[in-house]
């Protein structure tokens, strides 16, 4: 009998369901509507319930299904309608669907700040349930991607104290640290470190140095200098002891962008290199950008260097400073309207001329500088700051010869938070550099300068946690003074001459991703486009063949060529334009959290050029832009790594291998005389080079011993062969050392916490010899002895290496308010090395005999300062 019942109900069923029917639906029909054309065809009832509103219209596609089954019917519906039917006898019961959403990710967002109320630039920020984390960014603040619940969040950075906090997200949360400074007594001083390698980031080939470390290394004079330390990282070096600018990866110094805080700034130094113009004091940090450079960077083709001013305290006034040798410092900070404005000012002046008058010494070297720093908080969103810089330096020898030279620098920026996931950056600049050459007993002035004008507008745009863009355009105006020559009296030798000044316009966009593909492999890539202008008001020569260097075989020289006309350009007027897309890509694989291999690749277009001979730039090197006769400079950069954490980032490895190459790299001809030269095509010519090399990085992160040993194998070399077959081009035409090769580059670091009272720091340098040119011969011309010199580059100064030592005392470690002190004593060159600044050949005026002489510019030098805050 069950069985009877159970193919009676099936047969009913089926019979129901087999049952055709012809409805149209579309965005005008009301489901009492789609009801009626059912109910009029078969025998189905709808049943449904009060939330469903039969007036309303719950299709959204257009069809008319004809002779369709119901099963059939119902089976499409629900495909596409937005109500959910099922069959049940002969009722069709109708429900809203139930749509599952999305697991909604909740933001954890917020600032870092240390006890002045100074953002934390690059603080670590874990969760210690999801084991995951981000990096503070130039303002401190960080972002976060979580689901609710609670969590335990963990900040540390080097020299300041762990801030760990609980708690709960609900929803998008905002929460800001504070983090105090790291000198209390302990059983064993553990820094948590921010230095251990982030192996997930795609970034490679930059280096960040804190000013906690910076003020650890040993320096000359007893003066922690920011620029200095940055000759103890791999790839980086220099001409020697007090000299100007910085060689990273076999560069020159002119290949080197110089920002502060986003401005470019053209000089690097103050005395000629003993000091570098950045306040320790003001500096917040600083980033090194060796390759795989961001595509915001342009302009330049060997490094960037980023360095960051402190924001002032919104909330307290403050004074520090310091009393050294030969110079002193003081800074002052504090609220222009507590929570909302904020100022830092920071000055420095050397006073040494002092002591050369009071020992009646005519001559005289001093310089001096300002820093300045403004903010203001419109509002949660609003941010406009002004960053400024000032400084000069000042020379008077024997009432014969003087110079002043130096910086002015102004930024003003807007930042404006358009959401959680878009600020932008908004900014002005203006950016000098002047040199002033007076020759008293010859009654002329020299004046050369080089301004731009600039404007940024710069998007960072979190599209998803994989998935971040970096957008904007930049431009700049230059302005190019090579030189005026005035006469200071009627008596002098000298005319008045307006050396041409030149003009130009540099603008570009670009665009950069930064993609996580995987949980593994995380990938940057972007593009920039660069738009380089030479403008008129000014005259071009014309030469024969276009040659502005002439070949003479008689003599095996290359000469100066002879002007044939000119072009005049008017204001304005387009002289030479060029234009590049600068493609650029890195990637990172990590095979788990503590080491990972990356890889880079980046081209670079650099438009103005620094006229300088010399291997260390002096203080008159005159900048200028491409043009008819100087090409803008290409490079193409390749770099591989490896990176690795040890015990949970207690110390930390970066090995990377790199090759490098420019086009249009402009060389000398011999004998070539740039200074005040009007027609400077007439001693260049274009050459190549190209760089390669291995970069070793070991790190000690944490205990009461901390530091580095970096190590660089590198080579780098030009070459500038001949335009025809019969020139020989420099150096016969082959690949020559650049006056940038160092094939060794060895730095050891270390700093030690004796006790909360007394630290120790130690840095050794060794580096091989620059390339130098020697004497190989000598022959006699009118009695006198005169060298002939060998192919260019082909000797070496001696290897140069010393060793310096820094003690710091601090007499009340544990006080926090109120008048704090400490001492530094320092010993640059503790074993009084006399290192080859460089080498002279002459004849001996009593013995006649030929010799060569070095010349070296320290020997053992000990310098002390008193440091102080309140």
């Amino acid at each position: 009998m069950k069985h009877i019942i159970s193919a009676c109900f099936f047969l009913f069923s089926w019979s129901m369901f087999s049952q055709n029917v012809t409805v149209t639906v579309d965005k005008t029909v009301t489901l009492k509507e789609f009801f009626k054309q059912i109910e009029q065809q078969t025998d189905f009832k709808f049943a449904f319930t009060d939330q469903i509103n039969v007036s309303q219209k719950y299709f959204t596609q257009e069809r008319t299904y004809k002779n369709i089954e119901i099963k059939e019917l119902i089976n499409e519906l629900n495909k596409s309608a937005l109500l959910q039917f099922s069959v049940v006898g002969n009722n069709i019961f109708v429900k809203q669907k139930v749509t599952k959403a999305p697991k909604k990710k909740n933001k954890l967002t917020g600032q870092v700040f240390d006890e002045s109320k100074q953002p934390v630039i690059g603080a670590n920020i874990f969760i210690k349930e999801l084991s995951t984390g981000a990096t503070t960014d130039a303002d401190g603040k960080f972002s976060i991607e979580v689901d609710k619940g609670s969590y335990t969040v963990l900040v540390s950075y080097l020299g300041l104290k762990n801030k760990e906090k609980q708690l709960t997200v609900a929803d998008d949360t905002r929460m800001n640290f504070y983090m105090d400074s790291d000198s209390q007594e302990l059983e064993q001083v553990i820094i948590t470190n921010s230095k251990a390698v982030d192996v997930r980031n795609t970034q490679m080939s930059v280096n960040k140095l804190s000013m906690e470390e910076i003020k650890r290394i040993p320096a000359a004079m007893g003066e922690p200098d920011p620029l200095k330390s940055i000759l103890t990282l791999p790839g980086v070096t220099n001409a020697g002891e007090a000299s100007s600018g910085f060689n990273v990866r076999g560069g020159a110094a002119d290949q080197n962008l110089i920002l502060l805080d986003g401005a470019p700034v053209y000089g690097d130094s103050h005395m000629f290199g003993f000091f570098s113009i950045f306040n320790a004091d003001i500096v917040n940090g600083l980033d090194l950008y060796k390759g795989g450079i961001p595509s915001k960077f342009g302009g330049r083709v060997s490094s960037v260097l980023d360095v960051n001013q402190q924001t002032g305290d919104f909330e307290n006034y403050k004074v520090n400073g310091g009393i050294g040798l030969i110079s002193s410092r003081l800074l002052v900070q504090g609220p222009i309207e507590k929570e909302k404005g904020s100022f830092i000012l920071a000055g420095r002046a050397s006073y040494a001329h002092l002591f050369l008058k009071l020992a009646d010494n005519k001559n005289s070297a001093m310089f001096y500088d300002l820093n300045a720093k403004l903010n203001y908080r419109l509002g949660a969103n609003n941010t406009i700051a002004f960053s400024g810089y000032f400084g000069n330096d000042v020379f008077d020898i024997n009432d014969r010869f003087s110079s002043t030279y130096g910086n002015t620098m102004g930024i003003l920026s807007w930042k404006h938070k358009f959401s959680d996931n878009i600020n932008t950056n908004l900014s002005v600049f203006y950016s000098d550099y002047k040199f002033n050459l007076g020759i008293q007993s010859e009654n002329f002035e020299w004046d050369n300068k080089i301004s731009s004008y600039g404007l940024k507008y710069a998007w960072n745009h979190t599209v998803s946690e994989k998935l971040k863009l970096n957008y904007g355009i930049d431009g700049q105006y230059y302005d190019f003074n090579p030189g005026t020559v005035q006469p200071t009296s009627s008596d002098s030798p000298f005319n008045y001459k307006q050396l041409d000044k030149k003009y130009a316009l540099e603008s570009s966009a670009y665009l950069d991703f930064e993609h996580q593909l995987t949980k593994k492999l995380n990938l940057r890539y972007g593009l920039r486009y660069s738009m380089f202008y030479r403008l008129g008001d000014e005259n071009i020569n014309t030469y024969e063949n276009g040659n502005a260097v002439i070949y003479n075989p008689l003599y095996h020289i290359y000469q100066e060529g002879t002007p044939t006309g000119s072009i005049a350009y008017g204001k304005g007027k387009t002289i030479s334009k060029f234009n590049n897309l600068e493609p650029r890509v890195a990637l990172s694989y990590a095979f788990n959290d503590d080491n990972s291999v990356k890889a880079s690749y980046n081209r670079m277009a650099q438009y103005i050029h620094m006229l300088s001979n010399t291997q260390s730039p002096l203080p008159m090197t005159i900048w200028t832009p491409s043009g008819p006769f100087t090409k803008p400079q290409l490079l193409d950069q390749y770099a591989a790594g490896y990176f690795r954490n040890f015990r949970d980032g207690d110390y930390s490895f970066e090995g990377e291998l790199f090759y490098k190459k420019i086009q249009n790299r402009i060389d000398y001809i011999d004998g070539a005389d740039i200074l005040a030269n009007n027609d400077i095509e007439q001693v260049i010519l274009n050459g190549k080079a190209r760089s390669y090399g291995m970069e070793l990085l070991f790190r000690k992160n944490t205990g009461d011993f901390t530091g580095w040993v970096s190590y660089t194998l590198s080579r780098a070399e030009q070459k500038t062969p001949g335009r025809t077959a019969e020139e020989p081009g420099i150096a016969n035409g082959d690949w020559y050392l650049s006056g940038y090769d160092k094939l060794h580059n060895l730095s050891i670091v270390g700093s030690y916490e004796y006790n909360p009272k007394w630290s120790f720091n130690a840095n050794f340098s060794l580096q091989s010899g620059q390339p130098v040119t020697y004497a190989n011969e000598y022959y006699e011309f009118g009695g006198i002895n005169i060298p002939n010199y060998s192919l260019r580059n082909e000797n070496r100064l001696p290897v140069f290496h010393h060793l310096d030592l820094a003690a710091t005392y601090t007499p009340k470690p544990d006080k926090k308010k109120g008048w704090q002190s400490y001492w530094v004593f320092s010993i640059y060159n503790v074993y009084n090395r006399k290192n080859a600044a460089s080498m002279t050949f002459t004849t001996n005026e009593d013995t006649g005999a030929n010799e060569t002489r070095r010349l070296s510019i320290f020997g053992i030098v000990p310098g002390i300062s008193y440091n102080f805050k309140f």
